[in-house]
């Protein structure tokens, strides 16, 4: 096992995969955080979301969360992010050959599967501690910038800064294991790619605005109450439990169509 996961990073270094991740979420970290504080009024009135993004109130920057609230509000496009990430990684070994080399080194092909989803898993802890941490650097610039002042950010940073991490992470991971079976599926990252950046801008955004309690339950919302740590429309706990689902699903359906794919053809 350990000899696979040191392969799948290996790979991902040579090609920039790390770099080019870590680049794109630092770039919507920083975006997030001087929009966010931009456009949410001071005066409490409500902001409308944009597909992908859920604003919190003015009460909410202002309060001890206010520091990593850009995590948040932007859970979706660095889940789409992620997904990508490890759809490109996934859908490599069938564009460059290299699954018909791994395969006959590993006839397990299970291992093969959960080698990468753990190598990934790895990469994408850093992503977000890294995200988080610049997020804290670039929050209270953002703030300035708006006109806030918060006074609460001062309390209990540590604590409030490490639940956002973890809440980060976790939702990146259901996002990331979502692209791993898209990928496997479809052996095409741009495929992939497609349907995750469809799906969080148009189709789910067009079910929200037909059948709103429906919406609640789909990925972007369940994933973006997660990453929140649980909001006004899904609790922690159930946002967690549901995520966790996607997960057993995604990755029983990898490895089923792993397992069973010719990799000949």
């Amino acid at each position: 096992m350990t000899g696979v996961v040191l392969s799948d990073l290996i790979r991902m270094r040579r090609r920039g995969v790390i770099l080019s991740w870590l680049g794109l979420t630092a770039a919507f970290t920083v975006l997030v955080n001087f929009v966010m504080f931009s456009v949410v009024p001071l005066d409490g009135t409500p902001t409308t979301d944009g597909p992908g993004v859920a604003f919190p109130t003015a009460d909410t920057l202002l309060s001890s969360n206010g520091i990593v609230a850009g995590l948040g509000t932007a859970a979706s496009f660095f889940g789409v992010v992620t997904l990508a990430f490890w759809a490109l990684t996934a859908a490599s070994d069938y564009s460059t050959g290299l699954v018909r080399i791994l395969v006959a080194a590993e006839p397990r092909r299970w291992l093969l599967v959960l080698g990468k989803w753990m190598s990934l898993a790895a990469v994408t802890a850093a992503i977000a501690a890294a995200a988080t941490m610049l997020n804290v650097i670039v929050a209270p610039m953002a703030a300035q910038a708006g006109g806030y002042s918060p006074d609460a950010w001062t309390d209990g940073t540590a604590a409030v800064v490490a639940s956002a991490y973890l809440h980060l992470y976790l939702s990146l991971l259901v996002w990331g294991t979502i692209g791993l079976a898209l990928a496997t599926v479809t052996r095409s990252a741009g495929i992939a790619i497609g349907i995750g950046v469809g799906y969080v801008l148009l189709v789910e955004a067009i079910i929200a605005a037909v059948a709103g309690d429906v919406a609640d339950w789909l990925p972007g919302s369940v994933l973006t109450a997660l990453a929140q740590g649980g909001n006004s429309t899904m609790s922690l706990p159930a946002a967690s439990l549901i995520g966790a689902a996607y997960v057993a699903v995604a990755l029983t359906a990898s490895f089923t169509v792993f397992q069973r794919r010719d990799i000949t053809d």
